[in-house]
Parts: structure tokens; sequence; C-alpha cells
């Protein structure tokens, strides 16, 4: 019989997507009211390698992602996504399309987790209508990909923002 034990803290990362760029600004300081300070804040960076969420959102996406230096608990990934949900409501236009997308996720020293409400067979279900996916693993030293990866995710731009991330992890979990 395996011995259970408390889950360990995990990164919370957000990624948001848009074509209004003052929104990243906006929801930016929303999320820090909710999470505490950042201390990871990428580029803005062209979403460009699916075509996705143009019909609701519009053409020239760009997306950033952001990380929390306060480390959270796994399962809290849940109410974080439903959070942030309720978040792009508040941000919908006339036609009743969003004019952001915030994808909340976590990582730890061996994979990226992102939270989603879309099931799918590589996908499982953590509560509440979310489901958790293993996006990346760390693999000889770098994240890496599977089959269902999105293709933004693949690319050595996001990998290198992950393991800059994973960095910052690895000090703070270190410092312990």
């Amino acid at each position: 019989m395996g011995r259970i034990f408390i889950a360990q803290p995990v990164k919370l990362i957000v990624g948001m997507i848009t074509n209004q760029l003052y929104l990243f600004e906006e929801i930016k300081l929303r999320l820090i009211n909710e999470f505490g300070k950042i201390d990871y804040e990428g580029d803005v960076l062209p979403f460009d390698k699916t075509k996705y969420y143009e019909q609701e959102m519009g053409k020239d996406l760009s997306r950033k992602f952001i990380s929390f230096a306060k480390l959270i608990l796994p399962h809290k990934i849940v109410q974080i996504k439903i959070l942030t949900n309720r978040i792009e409501k508040e941000f919908i236009d006339d036609k009743k399309a969003r004019k952001i997308n915030i994808d909340p996720g976590y990582l730890n020293a061996g994979k990226l987790i992102l939270a989603t409400t879309k099931d799918w067979q590589h996908r499982i279900y953590l509560g509440e209508g979310i489901y958790g996916e293993v996006t990346l693993r760390f693999k000889g030293g770098t994240f890496s990909v599977w089959e269902w990866t999105y293709p933004d995710y693949q690319t050595p731009c996001y990998i290198k923002i992950f393991n800059s991330i994973r960095e910052l992890f690895m000090k703070e979990v270190n410092k312990k």
C-alpha cells in the first residue's frame, strides 16, 4: 500500500490572449489583487499558431504569460479557473464575445498543468466542471511536448518561458 502524502505547493501561471493590449495590464492588476506579487511577466507574443479564437475575439491576437511569487496548492486551480472565467465574462462585447481569454495553470518540477472547462481523452476531471491537462513534461533538463500539446506551447519561445518560470519555482522550493 502506498503512503498518502499532502500535495506540495506549485507555481501559479496565467496566460492571457487578446487583441486589445490594454487589457493585459487591467487583468494583471486584478490578478495581483487576488494572488499577490508577480515574479515573472513575459513579453507580448503573437498568438498565430492557431485561429481557434479568431471568430470570437477577432484577428491580430496576442498572448502574455505571468506567474506569481506565492505558491498555491494544486487543488486550488479549480477555484482559480472559475474565478478567471468570471473575470472573462466581465469583458464581453455587445456581440456576446470575449475580449480576453484568461488561462490559469500551474507548474512544478515535473510538469505544466493547464485548467480547462473542456473534457477530452487526455484530461482529468478535477471538480466543479474543471479539467486538468498535463500540457508539458520536464524531461532531460527542459520542458517537452506530448502529442496533444497545443501548437504554440510546442514552440521554443514558450518552452523557454516555462523553463524560466520553473527556475523561479525551483529556487523557491529549495529555500525551504
